[in-house]
C-alpha cells in the first residue's frame, strides 16, 4: 500500500525530481500511518501482501516457462510424420486445500498446450492429454508444486 500511495504521488506530480520525490515519500508514509491506524491495516498484511504478489510473478514465470515447453513437445508431435499419438484420460488427486488454488491448477493445465482440465470435483481433476507423454507426472508437477508451496505459506 505504501509503494500505491508513493506511486500515486509521483504519477499526480507528472515529474520525477529529488524534491518531489522526498516529499512523496514523506506524504505516503504519513498517509500510510493514517490507514495503518485507522483502517485496520499493518505493517504485517504490507508484507504479506509482497510475498503474495512475488510468488504470483514466479507462478506467472512458471506457466510461460511451461507453456513454452508444451507448444515445442505440441509442435513435434504434429509434424512427426512418423510418431504415433496416443490420447490419454488423467485421473489424479492433488493435496491442495484451497478451493481457488485447485481452480488456478486446473485452468494453469488447460492453458498448456495438448492438455484440457475436463473436470474438477473437490480435490480430483480429470485432464485429456492429446499424447500419453504430455500426462506424464501430472500430479506432481512444477505447478502443483509451487501452489503448494503458497498455500503453506499462506
Amino acid at each position: 500500500m505504501y509503494l500505491l500511495f508513493f506511486l500515486a504521488w509521483i504519477i499526480f506530480n507528472g515529474k520525477v525530481t529529488v524534491e518531489i520525490t522526498i516529499l512523496g515519500i514523506v506524504i505516503a508514509a504519513l498517509v500510510f500511518a493514517f490507514v495503518c491506524k485507522f483502517m485496520d491495516y499493518s505493517l504485517q498484511k504490507e508484507k504479506d501482501f509482497y510475498k503474495k504478489i512475488m510468488f504470483l510473478l514466479a507462478y506467472v514465470v512458471l506457466l510461460v516457462k511451461e507453456i513454452i515447453i508444451a507448444n515445442l513437445a505440441v509442435i513435434h508431435l504434429v509434424l512427426a510424420r512418423n510418431e504415433v499419438v496416443e490420447p490419454i484420460i488423467v485421473k489424479f488427486r492433488t493435496n491442495l486445500r484451497s478451493e481457488t488454488l485447485r481452480v488456478i491448477l486446473a485452468n494453469s493445465i488447460t492453458l498448456t498446450p495438448g492438455t484440457i482440465t475436463v473436470s474438477l470435483e473437490e480435490d480430483e481433476l480429470t485432464v485429456h492429454c492429446l499424447d500419453k507423454s504430455l500426462a506424464e507426472g501430472m500430479e506432481d508437477s512444477m505447478f502443483v508444486k509451487m501452489l503448494e508451496k503458497m498455500e503453506r505459506r499462506g
